[in-house]
């Protein structure tokens, strides 16, 4: 169309509460009404152009950090929930809105507030659904393992990749610039997204890692409006001491798994190692978000002892976890791996797909669905730590 632009917003009762001229400019909303997490308020904001009109559902509230705090309208937040993976069954990775809305639900259920759109951004119809449910968001690229071979996981084959290689490396940096062009330009107006998290797992670690990530961090930075914090997940195997993140990143945020990859099945070992990590991430002091942590699972699988595999032993794989979490003012969030089980490619470490969910993956609870339920729900989404 041609013509002039008008902006007009609407409350939910169709009232207009703030309207502007041109294609610049500040709409106030007197007496606003906050976006909150799991209470939704969204306004419609109407721009006409000529004879086009387009509404965007669109809601108000900030989002900062300061100190160890994640603040949400100047609140501090706790993230509860998980990693997912846009997989069911029967449609693996095809669209299915019903299901969208069941697990919703189900995440409801058990008191979770937030997840991690690992590790690719997700439909539209998801993001559009978290804004109005009012479920908390960290967003994500999608890059996973750079310089680790791309596959989610260490490059155990000893051979280089080159990522961070002045040589090589620039075109791999260019296009992860387009990804995260890509991602702020579509998400930037949801107010479920809190966070960017620039990559899942990559080598951060290595000589050449902070030059390769410093400017995609500045690059997020400068493109989005609210200046949202931003992340990247942090593999494992990265030495705190080395980790870029630790110097780039607003929130830390750690994908961990002991008493699983390392030191189960014994429980005791593995907890006093994630105690001696947590005591250094307190050094940084910034806050710091378990964005997964977990143990496969087989349904149905039990013993009178919690060996590995049983459901009795994810349970008291996250009792040891989140006993260690509660015991670090710091940790602002817990965040399962994974929300349900999800298919994968074969290989000797998966039985049938990754088991790691706390549902099974047509959605059927494990008993540590019912622990995390009663937990999350004694857990308040704001000032849970003082």
């Amino acid at each position: 169309g041609t013509g002039d632009c008008k902006v007009e917003v609407f409350d939910k009762e169709g009232n207009l509460v703030a309207q502007s001229q041109g294609t610049q400019g500040v709409l106030e909303i007197q007496n606003v009404h906050l976006w909150q997490p799991l209470k939704a308020y969204l306004y419609d904001v109407k721009v006409t152009f000529g004879e086009d009109v387009y509404t965007l559902p669109y809601g108000v509230r900030t989002v900062r950090v300061e100190g160890t705090k994640f603040l949400i309208n100047e609140r501090p937040f706790y993230f509860k929930g998980y990693g997912r993976h846009e997989d069911t069954f029967p449609n693996g990775r095809g669209m299915n809105l019903p299901m969208n809305t069941k697990d919703m639900s189900l995440m409801k259920w058990q008191g979770a507030n937030s997840f991690r759109t690992s590790h690719y951004p997700y439909s539209e119809e998801m993001m559009r659904l978290c804004d109005e449910e009012g479920f908390v968001v960290i967003d994500e690229t999608t890059a996973v393992g750079v310089n680790l071979d791309f596959g989610g996981g260490a490059n155990f084959n000893g051979q280089k990749i080159g990522t961070f290689d002045k040589e090589h490396g620039v075109q791999t940096q260019e296009h992860h610039k387009d990804v995260i062009r890509d991602l702020i330009s579509r998400d930037k107006n949801h107010a479920c997204v809190v966070m960017w998290s620039i990559a899942n797992e990559p080598d951060s670690y290595s000589e050449g890692a902070y030059e390769y990530f410093a400017p995609l961090y500045e690059l997020a930075r400068e493109l989005d409006p609210q200046k949202r914090p931003c992340t990247l997940i942090s593999v494992q195997m990265a030495p705190p001491e080395k980790d870029c993140s630790a110097k780039l990143s607003d929130v830390i945020c750690l994908n961990r798994y002991y008493g699983w990859y390392f030191g189960g099945p014994d429980l005791e070992l593995p907890e006093q190692a994630l105690r001696k990590e947590l005591d250094y991430w307190k050094t940084l002091g910034k806050p710091v978000i378990f964005t997964e942590y977990g143990a496969d699972t087989v349904m149905g699988m039990h013993d009178t002892t919690p060996v590995m595999y049983t459901e009795e032993f994810q349970v008291e794989y996250y009792k040891m976890n989140n006993r260690v979490f509660d015991d670090y003012d710091f940790v602002v969030g817990e965040q399962v791996w994974n929300f349900a089980d999800f298919a994968t490619s074969q290989s000797l470490l998966r039985v049938q797909g990754n088991k790691k969910g706390i549902f099974t993956r047509d959605r059927k609870p494990k008993l540590a669905a019912h622990y995390f339920r009663d937990r999350w729900h004694k857990i308040p989404d704001f000032e849970y730590k003082k």
